[in-house]
């Protein structure tokens, strides 16, 4: 059992969470830049308690799921092997969450079976925006998607953001299109269509 400081003993370490991945996955260099107070790991099963959901609220509309169905999630998400890596990055003081950010890996029959990373739901806690945590979730997301080979690591922004990006590395490439349900159906597993 590590021991712990006061002045952390709110922090759940790795090995007592039940994470989405490995985290050996998250880049070395990635966790060096961080400082002291803060770690970066996989989304846990228990995340639903450190502020995940109010952390993405700073993106958009982000409706409090309950326990049981933030964890029917994580659930759905960790039974799809080697394609959802959530990490967070938690205040080792508070044992919550202040960034977080997933990519998913899309297999296709393209480019000699080729894979490509979709970065998604960047967000960091309005406290603690413009000390890098932004970056190193890009870099850590960008490294997981390089590291399972795949050709290109792909994300979508809004205008304000496109300078943000190009200082992590990415360019401005086409245009993203969407198209919104306007009457959305909440998901049961009763409709999902068999094939």
């Amino acid at each position: 059992m590590p021991s712990f400081t006061p002045d952390n003993e709110l922090f759940t370490p790795d090995d007592k969470l039940e994470l989405l991945f490995n985290p050996e996955l998250i880049p070395a260099s990635v966790k060096a830049e961080l400082p002291s107070d803060l770690h970066i790991r996989p989304l846990a099963r228990t995340d639903y308690h450190r502020a995940h959901i109010r952390i993405l609220s700073v993106l958009t509309s982000a409706p409090d799921p309950g326990l049981s169905g933030y964890q029917s999630t994580f659930d759905a998400q960790r039974t799809c092997a080697n394609t959802y890596y959530t990490l967070v990055i938690v205040n080792k003081a508070t044992d919550q969450i202040v960034g977080v950010g997933c990519v998913f890996i899309e297999r296709k029959f393209l480019r000699n079976l080729g894979k490509v990373g979709h970065i998604e739901d960047i967000a960091v806690s309005k406290d603690m925006q413009g000390k890098k945590l932004g970056l190193r979730v890009i870099q850590a997301l960008t490294g997981i998607s390089e590291s399972l080979g795949c050709y290109k690591t792909i994300l979508n922004c809004s205008d304000d953001n496109i300078p943000f990006y190009k200082k992590c590395g990415y360019e401005k490439k086409e245009n993203e299109m969407a198209k919104y349900n306007t009457a959305p159906i909440a998901p049961s597993r009763s409709s999902t269509p068999k094939l």
